[in-house]
């Protein structure tokens, strides 16, 4: 990705902030990779061990994690 941080989020279909989250990002054009941990166990793990919890939409921006859905912050985070 030229220049971009890439972008990640950890998610369930249950989720409406994930939801939120991925609308964001497709109507910003910000591409992202989509984990959903309710149905993948080895990326649920991974989530687990980089927050030490189980809530989502847990969204990795760069070296960055924010557990939740804030927009300013995840503008923040991209540099919009």
């Amino acid at each position: 990705m030229d220049n971009q941080k890439e972008v990640t989020i950890y998610s369930t279909s249950a989720c409406h902030y994930c939801q939120m989250a991925k609308a964001f990002f497709q109507n910003n054009g910000v591409a992202y990779k989509d984990f959903n941990v309710a149905e993948d166990a080895e990326k649920r793990q991974e989530m687990i061990e980089m927050t030490g919890q189980m809530g989502v939409p847990v969204i990795k921006i760069g070296d960055e994690i924010l557990v939740g859905f804030s927009e300013a912050k995840v503008r923040e985070m991209i540099g919009m």
